[in-house]
C-alpha cells in the first residue's frame, strides 16, 4: 500500500512558476513509476508527466506541457516533484500524483494503482 500526499498548489499569474511535491509512504518508493495527472472542471482527467522507477532515467510528458514542466524524483526522500514554468490559464486544474507498480513509465490513468487527493493550481490571466 502506498499513500500519496500532494502539496504546492496555489493561485499564480500567467507566466509564473510553481513546484508541486508528492510525498509517498512506504519503503519501496523507488520500485514505482510515478505520474502527474490533472483534471479541470468539466473535463476528464488527463496525463501530464511520468517518471520511471529506480534511476528515473525515463520521463514522459504530455505535448501540452513539454518544455514547460519538469518531473523529477528524490528516492531518498520518497518524493516526486513537478516543476511548472511559464504557466498558462489553461493549466488551471486539480493536479494529482499517482504511483504505478513497476518501474516503466505510463501515460494512462488506468495503469496507476495509487492516487493522492489532489492539489489545486489556478493560473490567472
Amino acid at each position: 500500500q502506498v499513500q500519496l500526499v500532494e502539496s504546492g498548489g496555489g493561485l499564480v499569474q500567467a507566466g509564473d512558476s510553481l513546484r508541486l511535491s508528492c510525498a509517498a509512504s512506504g519503503r519501496t518508493f523507488n520500485k514505482y513509476a510515478m505520474g502527474w495527472f490533472r483534471q479541470a472542471p468539466g473535463k476528464e482527467r488527463e496525463f501530464v508527466a511520468a517518471i520511471g522507477g529506480w534511476s528515473a532515467e525515463s520521463t514522459y510528458y504530455a505535448d501540452s506541457v513539454k518544455g514547460r514542466f519538469t518531473i523529477s524524483r528524490d528516492n531518498a526522500e520518497n518524493t516526486v516533484y513537478l516543476q511548472m514554468d511559464s504557466l498558462k490559464p489553461e493549466d488551471t486544474a486539480v493536479y494529482y500524483c499517482a504511483a504505478k507498480s513497476g518501474t516503466i513509465v505510463a501515460g494512462l490513468a488506468r495503469e496507476y494503482d495509487y492516487w493522492g487527493q489532489g492539489t489545486q493550481v489556478t493560473v490567472s490571466s
